[in-house]
This record gives C-alpha cells, sequence and structure tokens, in this order.
C-alpha cells in the first residue's frame, strides 16, 4: 500500500511508517501535537488503485513532525568573462522530516468535517428587531409633507429674523455721525462769530493812532507863529 502526495511544489512516494524529507510545512497547517494531514494525494495504491483527477476525493495521507533542519550548504558561484564580473552566494534551504503514520481513503476529510461541525454548532442569526413605532401615532404622507413645510417655514423665520436685525445694528451708528456733524458745525459757527469781533477792535485803535499822528503838526504851526 503506498500513495502519492504533493507538497511543496514536489511530488513524493509514500508507504505507512516511512520517514522523508520534505519542504518546510506552513504553520497553519500544523495542529498542537506536530501532526499534519495531506489532502493533496494524486494516487492511492490499497486493494485497488484509485487515481486522482487531479487529487482522489476523500484521499487523506496523516503524518507527525519529527524534525525541523537546514539542508547542506549550496554554493551558487558567477562570472562573467572579461567583465571582471564574480559573484559568490551560499544558500541553506529549510526542511521538515516527518513521518507517515496512514493513509486513508472513503472518508471525508479532517479539515472538511472541522468545517461541518462548526456551522452545525453556530446558532441560527436571529433578524434584528425591528424598532417599534410610538403608540397612537402613525407614519403618514400627510404628516411627513407637513413636518418638511414646518421645518421649512422656521427656517424662513429665522433668515428674515436675521434680515431684520442687521439694520436696526446700523441704525445708532449714523445717528452718532449725525450729532458729530452736528457738534462740529456749531463750533465753526462760534469761531467764525468771534472773528470779526477781533477786527473791530484793531479797526477802533486805528483812529486813536492818527490823532496822534497829527498833534506834532499842531505844534509845528505854533513854533511859525512865534518867529
Amino acid at each position: 500500500m503506498f500513495a502519492i502526495l504533493e507538497t511543496g511544489g514536489k511530488q513524493y512516494k509514500v508507504a505507512e511508517g516511512e520517514v522523508l524529507e520534505v519542504e518546510r510545512i506552513d504553520a497553519s497547517i500544523i495542529d498542537k501535537d506536530q501532526r499534519v494531514i495531506f489532502e493533496s494525494v494524486l494516487l492511492i495504491q490499497k486493494e485497488d488503485l484509485h487515481l486522482g483527477q487531479p487529487y482522489v476525493e476523500n484521499g487523506v495521507v496523516h503524518a507527525r513532525i519529527v524534525d525541523e533542519f537546514k539542508s547542506p550548504k549550496v554554493i551558487v558561484f558567477k562570472k562573467k568573462s572579461k567583465k571582471g564580473y564574480k559573484r559568490t552566494r551560499g544558500h541553506r534551504q529549510q526542511l521538515h522530516r516527518i513521518e507517515i503514520e496512514r493513509i486513508e481513503i472513503g472518508k471525508a476529510s479532517a479539515t472538511a468535517k472541522a468545517t461541518a461541525d462548526k456551522t452545525a454548532d453556530k446558532p441560527a442569526a436571529k433578524p434584528a428587531p425591528k424598532k417599534a413605532d410610538k403608540p397612537g401615532v402613525k407614519k403618514t404622507a400627510a404628516t411627513t409633507k407637513a413636518s418638511a413645510s414646518a421645518k421649512a417655514s422656521a427656517t424662513a423665520k429665522a433668515a428674515a429674523d436675521k434680515a431684520v436685525d442687521k439694520p436696526a445694528a446700523k441704525k445708532p451708528a449714523a445717528k452718532k455721525t449725525s450729532a458729530a456733524k452736528k457738534a462740529t458745525t456749531e463750533k465753526k459757527t462760534t469761531s467764525a462769530a468771534k472773528k470779526p469781533a477781533a477786527k473791530k477792535t484793531t479797526a477802533t485803535a486805528k483812529p486813536a493812532s492818527k490823532t496822534a499822528a497829527k498833534k506834532p503838526a499842531a505844534k509845528k504851526d505854533a513854533k511859525k507863529e512865534s518867529n
């Protein structure tokens, strides 16, 4: 009894109790007991030959991980003649050593069973409860229209109130300017009334000076007569 399984992009012919080295297996497939189930089985030879297309239906190979290690180093050397190019690199591939425990066919795979059990254990999803309407209130097209019209009227009133409040706020500033203008005009009138009074005083002072100037001329005439 043997089987051909596929893992890591390679195909291996295995039998029960055989130990072989394969490419490193993904940790998501390994369980807590370090066991792996291979479902990609291409061929199983038990009592009859079971050939997969491409995999055998319900064909499973159970294995246990014995060790995880690295392969011997492989040296990769590259050179280009007359170019002065040389490069040496080394690589060690990560491997798993596994032991084949048993080969099964005709039963549902373990992963399929696990998914079926999970779906069976999950309770049926309950529909979301609908929000209950308030008692005694039924929404109709008329009520929705009325609410919409009420909202529109409220917004229109708010806009009208704002428009009325704006001019009222500007009026006191205009009154202040008119009062200031009146004060300036009164100051100008008082200053204009005072200026002619100053001119009159100068005019009245001038005739006194003329009389003072005429007096010396009279004295000169008196001297001439005495001579």
